[in-house]
């Protein structure tokens, strides 16, 4: 499955409005625990079964800040957030982001 990149507030919005289950993932392009986090999310495609999302915080911070407070998820990067039906149900930070606990999510 592709990653698709999210930029926008509105794309978010789109995405969020005709899927009723796929995964965010929030990347720092400058931390190395979010570029080995970013390497199993990139492992993890190819079994996901759900739309996959990634935004660069740096880039999106209105983005990923609206994220954190329309899901009550606390932002924190690297991070991962299944959405389900519009509802946060599953969030990995950090060194919890391995390929084999992406599994569990979809």
């Amino acid at each position: 499955m592709d990653i698709q990149q999210l930029r926008t507030i509105e794309e978010f919005q789109e995405i969020a409005d005709n899927n009723s289950s796929f995964v965010i993932m929030k990347h720092s392009l400058t931390c190395p625990i979010s570029a080995e986090a970013n390497r199993q999310f990139e492992n993890y495609r190819e079994e996901a079964t759900i739309p996959l999302f990634r935004l660069y915080v740096q880039e999106v911070r209105e983005l990923s800040n609206y994220i954190a407070e329309q899901y009550g998820v606390k932002h924190e990067s690297p991070q991962v957030i299944q959405l389900i039906n519009g509802q946060a149900v599953k969030h990995l930070n950090h060194d919890s982001i391995t390929t084999e606990n992406l599994k569990t999510i979809g």
